[in-house]
């Protein structure tokens, strides 16, 4: 065979090798990493509705105790998580011993503790479920059912770093001020017959409190993550500057990823692959306030990016961000793992999803239908994303098998 037939050929078997692989990904049943990923993602669908009012009765641990032990190194709750429904409904229903102001922050929450000791944070209601969030992708107040939404999202990506969230209905004068601190206290005041708070952030002004219907307000309650998995805060290397005209690096650096990958912890192990995976949760979520990012202390840069405080989301649903995946267009990389999960979610299989879950939470409907709707929408930006990525670097520098489960110790 000549020279320049031997070229044709071998050019051929190549541009067969590489959709081979594209393929194998894409349909998410070809490869044997893809059947193990189809596998996990069926476990996740038939674990999706939770059991209303479920009981622990197979245990003498509290439910504190049980979802303590869940969390790992690259985990906050395992694939395979029985009592979930059960941790869930005891942090609706727990009684409230004690309730204070939030830890620091700029937005409105309470530190309570429920029965047995376990500490939770809880973000009061501020907007209807209809309500439009306009201005900068960050802008507004907190949104406390997004913070459910983007717990059962985490779920249902098959990442599980994301705290464990509830909705929640408290009675501000039973449950809350006969056991709140005169800190919390000294906050509380009546707009007409609404008992309202304003607790003590940067951004907390008596003239703009958080307000109950009556007595009754409604919230989240994010479980605390335990004491002995102490908490490492890093700034974000896509964030923001939050200063009118002044750029930060990445958006206007092309080369910007580069940069990042020569910087520890982002040089080695899983921790930019984290990053990246982030910025697709977040823009699913439309979070574009990541300013900062939790991982467990002394880590080396081998625990998980923990999904905490994504209370930012969810605020206008026709608002597709796009600059929050700067992590994924500039590094033009993504695991394996997560690209076979989009891809098993596409065609409204996402929004179908979070329907399923979200209809267990007692503050349903967690979300409204535009919501839902852009998440669908927003999923097939991503893929299409991955996809140029893909073809102007190739599958193989795309398509990143990182599948590190460290163990619990």
């Amino acid at each position: 065979m000549k020279l320049k037939q031997r070229v044709v050929v071998l050019c051929a078997v190549l541009l067969l090798l590489g959709l081979a692989k594209i393929f194998l990904l894409d349909g998410g049943e070809g490869s044997a990493a893809s059947r193990r990923d189809l596998r996990a993602f069926r476990k996740m669908e038939a674990s999706l509705s939770l059991s209303r009012g479920a009981r622990l009765t197979h245990t003498l641990q509290s439910p504190w105790e049980i979802a303590s032990q869940w969390v790992g190194p690259r985990e906050v709750y395992p694939e395979d998580t029985p009592e979930l429904a059960a941790v869930l409904t005891a942090l609706s229903a727990a009684r409230i011993e004690r309730a204070d102001v939030g830890y620091k922050g700029t937005q409105l929450k309470a530190l309570l503790v429920l029965d047995g000791g376990q500490k939770v944070v809880f973000k009061p209601k501020r907007y209807n479920r209809d309500y439009v969030v306009e201005g900068e992708p960050y802008a507004g107040y907190d949104r406390h059912n997004a913070e459910v939404a983007a717990f059962h999202l985490d779920r249902i990506l098959g990442f599980r770093r994301a705290p464990l969230v509830v909705g929640r209905y408290v009675n501000l004068r039973t449950e809350i001020k006969p056991v709140a601190t005169e800190q919390l206290l000294s906050t509380f005041l009546m707009q007409g017959n609404n008992t309202c708070f304003y607790g003590k952030c940067y951004y907390c002004r008596e003239s703009e409190p958080a307000c109950a219907d009556g007595e009754m307000m409604e919230g989240s309650l994010t479980l605390w993550l335990p004491d002995v998995w102490p908490l490492q805060k890093h700034r974000h290397p896509w964030g923001r500057t939050y200063r009118e005209g002044k750029l930060a690096r990445w958006e206007y650096d092309e080369s910007y990823c580069e940069a990042v990958k020569k910087m520890p912890p982002y040089d080695a192990g899983p921790r930019l692959l984290d990053v990246i995976d982030t910025a697709i949760f977040d823009y699913l979520i439309g979070n574009a306030d990541r300013h900062h990012y939790e991982s467990f202390q002394d880590d080396g840069g081998a625990s998980m990016l923990i999904l905490l405080d994504n209370a930012k989301s969810f605020g206008n649903p026709a608002l597709d961000e796009r600059s929050i995946l700067a992590p994924l267009y500039q590094c033009c990389m993504v695991r394996v793992s997560t690209w076979n999960r989009l891809n098993l979610l596409r065609s409204g299989a996402l929004s179908s999803a979070m329907r399923q879950a979200l209809g267990f939470d007692p503050i349903q409907p967690v979300l409204s239908e535009p919501h839902l709707a852009a998440l669908d929408r927003r999923l097939s930006g991503v893929i299409a994303t991955v996809k140029q990525c893909m073809e102007s670097q190739g599958p193989d520098n795309t398509l990143i098998e990182d599948r590190m489960n460290l163990p619990h110790p």
